[in-house]
């Protein structure tokens, strides 16, 4: 007789965005802030047993700062409905399955993108599009004061859907017109950001 069979089950959530900001720009309360703010969407959408970091570089005055992909792991990492984003560091920084359709949040809910209203596809990096920090001689605030800033300064951002602005990268699209909630609201954002299981 043969055995039954069992249909397997989807490998659990270890990447998604952000379903809201933290209501204060850019000011994220640093790395620690926003990884926490990871880890309590997450742990709320029923997550657990994962330790989760926020996919931003820092910069720090005279010498290069943390790089987002040292942050997180190396993969493979699936959204909140078990599809593949990417299976290592290498595909995720140049080809990953990362568009409006999968790049979902923590619930598997879809970001507004482009064409939306409002569109919020303006997601916070601070990174360069293979996902290292910013070199101390490249000049301008790229990261908000390292995510500690809701006024002065600049973020690089991404792009969730792909589209729009003449580069179509999930994580290094332009840079934000300043690090206030209204100044990332009038390129296209909300202060969201991407999410990863580092484990």
């Amino acid at each position: 007789m043969a055995a039954p069979v069992t249909a397997l089950a989807d490998p659990p959530m270890s990447f998604f965005v952000t379903s809201v900001g933290m209501g204060d720009g850019a000011n994220l309360g640093g790395l620690e802030g926003a990884d926490a703010h990871c880890t309590k969407l997450a742990t709320a959408a029923g997550s657990t047993g994962q330790t989760w970091r926020a996919y931003l570089s820092t910069q720090v005055e005279g010498k290069r700062g943390i790089s987002a992909r040292d942050r997180i792991g190396s993969g493979p990492w699936y959204n909140a409905a078990g599809e593949l984003i990417a299976t290592d560091l290498d595909q995720l920084h140049i080809m990953p399955n990362i568009y409006m359709r999968t790049a979902v949040d923590e619930n598997g809910m879809r970001i507004k993108g482009r064409g939306d209203k409002p569109n919020e596809h303006d997601i916070l990096t601070g990174s360069k599009a293979d996902g290292t920090a910013y070199f101390p001689w490249e000049e301008g605030d790229k990261t908000c004061s390292s995510w500690t800033s809701n006024g002065e300064g600049s973020a690089t951002v991404g792009h969730h859907d792909r589209h729009g602005g003449g580069n179509v990268s999930w994580n290094a699209a332009h840079n934000s017109r300043g690090c206030s909630q209204d100044n990332l609201k009038s390129t296209g954002g909300a202060g969201f950001f991407y999410c990863f299981a580092a484990n």
